[in-house]
């Protein structure tokens, strides 16, 4: 080549543009022999020959032109398809050092032929930047991606032609002056996938061509939003494919602020802007650390920060691209409820209306739809089914009442309409019939410099799964983390747990507080449709931990036993688009000790009168979580009753030390006396579902509530609820009103001793029992014998179904009650006409007396008015008079020992044994429980 004449320039350029038609022809015969005579040929030519070859075609621009055009695709087709192997190293690096020698001569052909106003050429232009950023940015040339020894050798003997092709792009940019506004924004993603390559020397260079870009759209139209929309584009796509590290943030934002600081009009914007792209990259970061991460929790936190941003800068279609990332993650989870949340912020931006969509609006295949109108539609219809499975049937009422309204007045569509009205109906069954497990929230604060910067100490309120208790939570939490240590107390930490390099996790239970809507207040509600507000749409929490004054008293804790409250208040309503909202403010109280007897005695009072209205809406309930609830109340030996308010409060002393709580002291009182009618009313529907095995335990029930009636009505006063049809009024009976005091009255929360503490406290859902247990069977008390026998066909076939429906503890319960009722049909009837007890009312004598089989036990049952041969001299008992407590001289000895034993047996037991003791299971499910004392002979 050394004696290279104009025939053989003519030769290597027809063969190139020869070789760039079969390129873009797709025909490839012998590509490697091919590129490797053109690169042989290409590394003899000097600096000489590209100007002669150049000028073979003269002062024909057009031909000019063309070659270079033909030759940027031809070198760009290249380098993308990898004519060599990888590990033909030193091949592709010769093939790249001679291209990059080639490029650079081209280069300098554009800037002198194609650069002026008249023959400037912007597609040949546009053809070099992207095969310069394509050479750039190969694989190849990636020496990060090489071995120590490999790199060393490479740069050694190569250089890293990454700086060198960076560097002249550079000069290339601003050597176009005024053309530069025809390249934005177009060249914006080229230019940045160059700054993103982590080389420090190129990304410096570089960086700065972004400020230029702005100063340049600036010039033109006094703003740089195009620029700007442009960069976010490009930087979401760049980044989640791989690109980008924390050392290109810090250098972006300290060379671009440079460059906008100097500038007289672009201070201010330029860094508001830079601000921006910063927030935007760490949330992006964040992201594509954890995009494979097994904990998808983690996952949807930085869906939820990217999308969140984009939000706040408008950009409409990045946010519903990350909206259908985050719903594609709640499904895969089954978080149905907080899926409908997320499609819910999408169909949100659209209208009821014809007006067209948008293409970033249908990112997803499945809606068909050319309409907003129709496209909404369709999105509520996938949220309803969502909120459906999530149980959240009062959110999709909602929608399903904006979708009918459609139907009927705008579409008309009422077959549509038809089918909407029914799912309402089915909704609104489902609120009342339907049981709903009530989740647990949790409190878990992140500390030490360990987390991610999205957790890293930062506190969050987390919603539990159904049936999941604070221990499985904790476990679920630590499996996440298993370098994270537990911390011991629920205190704030300490500065230097902060700034620690370690992992430390806080978690506790709080409690949700009530934020009931303006449309129930102050209204008489059935009990299942406030339920669902004291857990859902709660954006406030609240946890209690006791906090002692002064010198503790042995026989009374209360007196000086203070509460610390802390309320948390999260971002947003739970639940939401996630299962956890962080904290956004906490504020801390204390509550006296007069105060928390106050809300102790206001909800106990609220919780009684809960479990009544369930018991008159539903008799089928079991009743052991009303024996529980009422044994602690009326027992003292339980837990210990209010007597500890009257020492502490209700003396001379306190009062006069603190007269300022004369008026509390008054409203405590009053609690306590509205606490009787409430028992009243329990320990009457009591007495009517008790079962024979329980009579014991209900006749020291009675007696109990009698003691503490007579003192509490003569100490506090005599109140009087009102009377069932008043509370009902006009509605039907199965409906049951709550009568409590107004939300906005009401204490938000209670804490006492015994459950203040969350390490202390039950943290199973439902633990208290009576949302959860199985049915038990309803005892029929009032029908007569001769018509048990007439039903007793139609009564075991219920019974069948039921032991079906029940768990397998109820199955042995059933079959238990069911022997003991075949046990007590009655031989013969005895008339009582003696007085029971002195201090007791006469039994009314439509109650029976009845002798089972040769042990001789008595039992008592009542009969219905007219089915006795003595009722029409005698008329029976209403159905709500209590039994009272019987005790024979025929069965004293045998009586008073079993319900001794009984009551003692109760009082002594853990509370986590009583359902077992009332009949509701045992410790081995094959097992049988055990008989009754048998009771002894007749005197």
């Amino acid at each position: 080549m050394n004696g290279l004449d104009k025939d053989p320039c003519l030769t290597i350029t027809s063969h190139s543009t020869q070789h760039t038609r079969s390129l873009s022809l797709g025909r490839w015969e012998e590509p490697g022999s091919f590129v490797a005579s053109m690169t042989a040929t290409l590394r003899q030519m000097d600096d000489y020959h590209y100007a002669h070859l150049i000028n073979t075609f003269g002062k024909i621009r057009s031909d000019v032109v063309d070659f270079l055009m033909e030759t940027f695709i031809m070198f760009k087709d290249l380098i993308g398809k990898n004519v060599y192997p990888s590990d033909w190293v030193i091949m592709n690096m010769m093939q790249n050092k001679v291209f990059l020698r080639a490029i650079s001569q081209y280069a300098a052909v554009l800037n002198k032929k194609f650069l002026d106003q008249t023959n400037f050429e912007l597609q040949l232009w546009n053809n070099y930047f992207h095969l310069a950023v394509a050479f750039l940015t190969q694989e190849s040339l990636q020496l990060e991606n090489f071995s120590s020894d490999k790199r060393a050798k490479i740069f050694h003997k190569y250089q890293d032609m990454r700086r060198q092709i960076g560097f002249e792009i550079r000069d290339m940019w601003y050597n176009l002056g005024p053309h530069k506004i025809k390249f934005i924004p177009e060249m914006v993603g080229p230019i940045l996938e160059m700054t993103l390559v982590p080389e420090i020397e190129l990304r410096k260079a570089t960086i700065a061509i972004f400020f230029d870009m702005m100063q340049c759209e600036f010039h033109f139209t006094c703003s740089f939003q195009r620029f700007e929309n442009e960069i976010i584009t490009k930087l979401d796509h760049e980044v989640e494919g791989g690109r980008g590290d924390e050392q290109y943030k810090v250098l972006f934002q300290k060379i671009l602020l440079e460059h906008c600081r100097k500038h007289k009009y672009l201070a201010k914007s330029g860094e508001n802007f830079v601000t921006l792209v910063v927030r935007l990259l760490e949330r992006l970061l964040d992201y594509r650390t954890i995009m494979h991460d097994e904990n998808k929790e983690n996952r949807m936190s930085c869906t939820v920060n990217v999308l969140n941003f984009y939000k706040e800068i408008d950009r409409e279609e990045m946010y519903i691209r990350y909206l259908y990332k985050l719903c594609d993650l709640h499904k895969e989870c089954d978080n149905y409820t907080e899926a409908a949340y997320t499609l819910l912020l999408h169909a949100k931006l659209l209208k009821w209306s014809d007006e067209q969509c948008a293409a970033h609006l249908t990112q997803r295949d499945g809606y068909q739809a050319c309409t907003q109108g129709q496209l909404k539609d369709q999105l509520y219809q996938q949220i309803i089914n969502y909120f459906d499975k999530g149980k959240m049937w009062e959110e999709a009422i909602i929608l399903g009442k904006e979708l009918a309204e459609q139907y009927e007045n705008e579409m008309f569509d009422f077959e549509q309409l038809s089918a909407s009205l029914r799912k309402q109906a089915q909704f609104y069954e489902n609120i009342v019939k339907v049981i709903r497990p009530k989740p647990d929230y949790f409190a878990v604060g992140y500390y030490g410099i360990g987390f991610p910067s999205f957790l890293r100490n930062k506190m969050f309120i987390y919603r539990g799964k159904e049936y999941e208790r604070r221990e499985d939570f904790e476990a679920r939490l630590l499996t996440q983390f298993p370098n994270a240590e537990k911390m011991k107390t629920t205190t704030p930490p300490s500065e230097d747990t902060k700034s620690s390099p370690g992992q430390y996790i806080q978690c506790f239970t709080v409690k949700p507080i009530l934020d009931l809507p303006a449309k129930f207040q102050n209204k008489p509600v059935s009990e299942q449709i406030v339920s669902f507000y004291t857990v859902n749409e709660v954006h406030k929490f609240q946890y209690s931990r006791p906090v002692r004054k002064g010198e503790k008293d042995p026989d009374n804790e209360f007196a000086n036993m203070w509460i610390e409250r802390t309320t948390y208040a999260t971002a947003y309503k739970l639940p939401g688009i996630l299962r956890w909202f962080e904290v956004k403010s906490v504020s801390t109280v204390e509550i006296s000790p007069l105060e928390n007897a106050m809300e102790t005695m206001q909800l106990t009072n609220e919780k009684i009168s809960s479990m009544v209205q369930r018991h008159l809406s539903d008799p089928n309930l079991p009743i052991n979580p009303l024996s529980m609830l009422l044994n602690g109340i009326v027992d003292p030996a339980v837990m210990g009753g209010f007597a500890n308010y009257e020492k502490a409060f209700f003396n001379d002393k306190y009062m006069q030390e603190h007269p300022e709580d004369l008026e509390k002291i008054e409203k405590l009182k009053d609690l306590i006396a509205w606490q009787i009618p409430h028992l009243a009313e329990g320990v009457r529907i009591h007495g009517e579902k008790v079962t024979e095995a329980l009579r014991p335990f209900h006749d020291r029930l009675e007696a109990c509530f009698k003691q503490l009636r007579e003192k509490v009505e003569k100490q506090y006063g005599v109140k009087t609820l009102p009377t069932a049809d008043e509370r009902r009024g006009p509605r039907p009976h199965s409906m049951v009103r709550s009568f409590t005091m107004p939300s906005s009255q009401r204490p938000l929360s209670v804490a006492s001793v015994t459950s203040i503490s969350s390490d202390n406290s039950p943290s199973r859902p439902g633990s208290d029992g009576f949302a959860l247990e199985p049915l038990l069977p309803k005892k029929l008390h009032t029908k007569s014998q001769d018509k048990l026998d007439r039903d007793e066909p139609e009564r075991e076939r219920k019974e069948k179904k039921k032991e079906k429906r029940n768990s397998k503890h109820q199955e042995i319960f059933d079959k238990e009650m069911k022997t003991t009722e075949i046990l007590l049909q009655p031989t013969e009837a005895v008339i009582l006409s003696e007085t029971i007890s002195p201090l007791r009312p006469q039994r009314p004598r439509s109650q029976v007396l009845s002798q089972i089989g040769g042990d001789r036990r008595l039992s008592v049952s009542p009969g219905p008015p007219s089915s006795s041969s003595n009722s029409s001299s005698s008329p029976g008992p209403p159905p709500i008079t209590p039994r009272s407590k019987l005790s024979f001289s025929l069965h004293a000895v045998s009586s008073k020992s079993s319900l001794t034993l009984f009551s003692l047996t109760f009082k002594h037991m853990p509370k986590t044994n009583h359902l077992e003791l009332n009949g509701m299971g045992c410790s081995d499910k094959g097992e049988t429980p055990p008989p009754l004392p048998v009771k002894g002979s007749t005197g």
